[in-house]
């Protein structure tokens, strides 16, 4: 069921949930330029194995508000628990994609770990985004031709083949967000990092990352687990940026092990 929580006023985000009757909750942060639904080959398994799924789209994505501000990593971070707070979420596994995972580490370290039991970081955007080059090309482009970004943005995510209505439904969903907060995550992946987080971050931590991914090098997923105390790293041998869908019968199997 798909409904909307006010994080701020005039800003609503949002929230797909899946088997709310779920024993165990799994919340996914998805990656910019996405939404909820990139998820969906999680979705479509977890369900059904007595898991409660939550996506949430972050503000100025997906079905979510697009205010004009808000797009620092604290701003995201309290929005989330905002959610957490009005669903009375507790002893959940939060999962995070590209940006969704730097979201989801400032959520843990701004808010005391508040109600995450388990953390799953996936090709995670930390401790640091995008070079001032790579963003620099990006916010050219969103800014000017935001579909021909979206486009090399789907044209780089995937070491694997992907069919071409597949990369069509992929460049549509980036198409969902706004230009302006398009353009902001681009700033803040630019100009915040995440080094004094990981310290903060004590609950176990499951590092899943493409070996071949273009977009977060996977030198960033082992310097992640060197730095995070409880942290186990799996790389992706066949995956890009989008080990969640690329691998994805292990991907989702590796959760179901983790989370136990």
């Amino acid at each position: 069921m798909g409904y909307y929580v006010t994080v701020e006023s005039g800003v609503k985000l949002y929230i797909e949930d899946i088997n709310p009757e779920g024993s165990k909750t799994i919340v996914f942060l998805h990656g910019w330029p996405l939404s909820h639904r990139q998820f969906e080959y999680q979705f479509d398994v977890l369900p059904f194995m007595g898991y409660r799924c939550i996506g949430i789209d972050w503000r100025g994505f997906g079905k979510s508000d697009k205010p004009i501000s808000g797009y620092n990593f604290d701003r995201l971070a309290d929005d989330i628990r905002k959610v957490v707070d009005v669903l009375q979420l507790d002893n959940f596994t939060l999962v995070g994609h590209s940006t969704g995972g730097a979201i989801a580490i400032r959520y843990i370290s701004r808010h005391n770990g508040n109600g995450v039991s388990k953390l799953v970081l996936v090709d995670a955007a930390a401790p640091v985004g995008f070079t001032t080059e790579t963003a620099t090309k990006f916010l050219t482009q969103a800014l000017n031709d935001r579909p021909k970004m979206m486009r090399e943005v789907t044209e780089n995510f995937f070491f694997q083949y992907i069919t071409s209505p597949f990369s069509e439904w992929f460049f549509q969903m980036g198409l969902e967000a706004a230009g302006w907060s398009t353009a902001a995550i681009i700033i803040t992946l630019r100009d915040e990092t995440l080094y004094a987080d990981l310290q903060k971050i004590l609950v176990p931590t499951l590092i899943v990352h493409g070996v071949h991914d273009k977009v977060i090098p996977f030198a960033q997923a082992q310097e992640l687990s060197q730095k995070i105390k409880n942290a186990q790293l799996v790389p992706f041998h066949y995956s890009g940026h989008g080990a969640f869908w690329e691998e994805r019968e292990k991907f989702n199997q590796l959760l179901r092990q983790f989370i136990g």
